[in-house]
């Protein structure tokens, strides 16, 4: 297989845990790809332009991260990431998909701040970005009850990956998940143990 990689994308980072949780990263070749390079023809790959991409064994092109866990998911025999039914498995995804919004609006912040002109910035876009990633680490908070840092899951991976970038751009978001939010940071740190998010580590880009 190979992933078409970012050293700095959370989106990158679940997947490349997500392998390791599931004992297939050896069996994935790494494709180091930068999207935002103005000569890329990674549109080929994936025509949204985003990363992971995931290239199978058979040659299916998989995009994106959610859709590229569970097909690992479905390669290995051991504890799923991802329940295969019942109200546990709509529970993981709900809580995975609301990691991935706030992930999205994370991003969405970071560019408007980093790579848009300072005087062309939308105020009003900037203040309803960090609102979703307020309520979202807030609600966090609360599923956070439930997380189990001995055990992996699909919704324990992106959140992970999620709160983990927020602190990893502390310096240009000025947010700190942390404020407020004891279980969800005493969770993340006990997490952030694991191997597979020590060897995960984002690096700037």
């Amino acid at each position: 297989m190979k992933l078409y990689y970012g050293t700095s994308s959370p989106y990158v980072r679940k997947v490349v845990i997500a392998a390791q949780e599931c004992g297939l990263d050896g069996q994935i070749e790494r494709i180091d790809t930068f999207p935002w390079d103005k000569d890329t023809t990674y549109g080929g790959v994936n025509p949204v332009g985003k990363v992971p991409a995931l290239i199978t064994d058979e040659g299916q092109v998989i995009y994106d991260s959610p859709v590229i866990v569970e097909y690992l998911d479905s390669l290995h025999n051991g504890n799923k990431l991802i329940p295969l039914s019942g109200r546990d498995r709509y529970e993981i995804m709900r809580i995975a998909a609301l990691a991935d919004g706030m992930m999205d609006a994370v991003i969405l912040l970071y560019s408007e701040l980093v790579r848009r002109p300072e005087d062309l910035q939308w105020d009003f876009w900037k203040q309803r970005m960090r609102n979703t990633v307020a309520r979202s680490l807030d609600a966090l908070e609360t599923d956070a009850a439930i997380f189990d840092a001995t055990k992996t899951d699909l919704a324990q991976i992106t959140t992970a990956v999620g709160v983990g970038w927020i602190e990893f751009r502390l310096a240009i978001l000025g947010i700190d998940f942390r404020d407020g939010r004891p279980k969800l940071s005493a969770w993340f740190d006990a997490f952030s143990e694991r191997p597979s998010m020590q060897q995960s580590m984002p690096v700037q880009s």
